[in-house]
């Protein structure tokens, strides 16, 4: 029986992906080798990170091998004991771990240290999965909608509790999969509006054109245009809206001109829009009773409301490494030699790579170990510097048929519970890629985000094996189905 179920398995497993996986193994493996490589390198040194990673790999086919074997609804019933055996987990290394790197996020047994938050993603992924799968699931009630974000913030207030923010905004991407089983697009809409509204109110919070405040006026013109574009949309009275168009347009063509004789500040050209936009859908839905005007406007409000604490909240909220951090990444200080030396070196690692690269372990960036954390988080920037632009688009390549890939097998499932549980996989992977290369690139502040399976990390390289071979065992059940 046993015999027959392997044979089973092994003809329903999808090849496609288990080859992206093994390529992006030995890919990564002689990355972190080219990157740690030094004159005075031994391959075969056992307390070598390479061979670290090494045994790392070995013990993941090891788990591979078990997770294959196990049932098929295991998964799906104890989604929520793994669930909150891992949220314990996290408790405890709060209180048990010690400080290393100024976090406690890593429990040390002797020489092996292991790392709960790299485990929680595949667990939050089971249980969000089991809840969401549930028969005529829907979210389009304030009780699902509170449900399944505790389910995704507790993990993430845990791995804060470690001080491992980088760690814990990676649950920022299960809110793909709610977009995908039915949020409303205006949720995702607001999310991407308040990471907008945050970067220009620090980009252009001291820039003033004129008597206008250039931050302020982007955002109030960013609001006035999205309520505008509902407003006309959701109502039906045509000479109404004409009215609207026209009298927007109007009130900035009148400012213009009259800017040429006295200093007008635009900013309050278009609060004085947004208020009276404000007033007119309100008075709609008194009188149509239509509730998607009053959301428009509490956008509105929401929209003012952020913009005006951003200020505060970067101030007296975020640690004074977070802030120089942001800055950097928003080109608004230049900080060589402090929290910028990592990402500036990167860049020139990357860029001396040119378009063919310099060839593997000749990186002079890499040896001289000029990059911090080279074989970890930044480990892109030895692809980039050995490989050059055409091995960096190749290895870009790779992870996005990859995560195509993994869209296909998750739309392709019969289960609902298999089918969210795949599109938290991939929505977990595409977040460590952008963000991991946009940090790398200095688009994006550094986080400490690792790179799936080329970053140096044992319980990083586990959680990523573990996160893809459930999705993988519950398709061979699909396909033998």
């Amino acid at each position: 029986m046993p015999i027959n179920r392997e044979r089973n398995i092994l003809s329903s497993i999808d090849w496609v992906t288990i080859l992206f996986y093994l390529i992006m193994v030995v890919y990564g493996w002689f990355t972190i080798y080219g990157a740690t490589y030094g004159y005075d390198s031994d391959m075969l040194d056992i307390s070598g990170r390479p061979t670290s990673q090494l045994i790392w790999i070995c013990i993941s086919f090891v788990v591979v091998f078990v997770i294959m074997m196990l049932d098929k609804g295991f998964f799906d019933v104890c989604a929520y004991a793994i669930y909150i055996g891992i949220i314990l987990l996290l408790i405890a290394t709060i209180f048990l771990a010690p400080e290393i790197k100024g976090s406690r996020s890593w429990l040390v047994f002797g020489p092996v240290r292991i790392q709960p938050a790299e485990f929680a993603k595949f667990a939050t992924a089971l249980a969000v999965a089991k809840y969401m799968g549930q028969y005529s699931f829907k979210l389009d009630s304030l009780k699902n909608y509170a449900s399944v974000i505790f389910l995704i913030l507790l993990p993430m207030v845990c791995i804060i509790l470690q001080n491992e923010t980088g760690s814990a905004l990676v649950y920022m991407a299960f809110f793909l999969v709610l977009y995908r089983e039915g949020m409303s697009g205006k949720i995702l809409l607001i999310g991407i509006c308040t990471i907008i509204y945050f970067i220009i109110s620090l980009k252009f919070s001291d820039t003033v054109v004129g008597v206008t405040p250039l931050g302020e006026l982007m955002i109030s013109l960013m609001v006035l245009g999205i309520t505008s574009v509902f407003t006309l949309v959701q109502n039906k009275n045509k000479v109404a809206n004409y009215i609207i168009g026209g009298v927007i347009v109007g009130v900035f063509l009148a400012g213009y001109i009259a800017s040429s004789f006295a200093n007008i500040n635009f900013y309050w050209i278009a609060l004085g829009l947004i208020v009276a936009l404000c007033c007119y859908l309100i008075y709609l839905s008194l009188h149509q009773w239509v509730l998607n005007h009053i959301l428009v406007v509490l956008f509105a409000i929401f929209s003012l409301g952020f913009m005006y604490s951003v200020e505060y909240v970067f101030d007296k909220v975020l640690e004074r490494h977070q802030q120089v951090r942001i800055k950097v990444s928003l080109g608004m200080i230049d900080d060589l030699s402090g929290i910028g030396y990592n990402v500036n070196q990167s860049k020139i690692a990357i860029g001396s790579g040119g378009l063919w690269g310099k060839g593997f372990m000749k990186g002079t960036q890499t040896k001289l170990k000029y990059v911090p954390e080279q074989e970890t988080d930044f480990i892109f920037c030895t692809v980039g510097e050995e490989q050059g632009f055409v091995g960096s688009a190749l290895l870009l390549i790779l992870f996005c048929m990859f995560i195509l890939r993994l869209l296909f097998l998750s739309e392709r499932q019969e289960s609902a519970f298999a089918r969210i549980y795949g599109y938290g996989v991939a929505s977990i992977f595409l977040f460590h890629l952008v963000i991991n290369i946009g940090m790398v690139l200095g688009l994006m502040p550094v986080i400490g985000i690792p790179l799936p399976f080329f970053s140096y990390g044992g319980s990083s390289f586990l959680g990523f094996t573990i996160l893809l071979f459930i999705l993988l065992r519950l398709d061979s059940s699909r396909a033998k189905r």
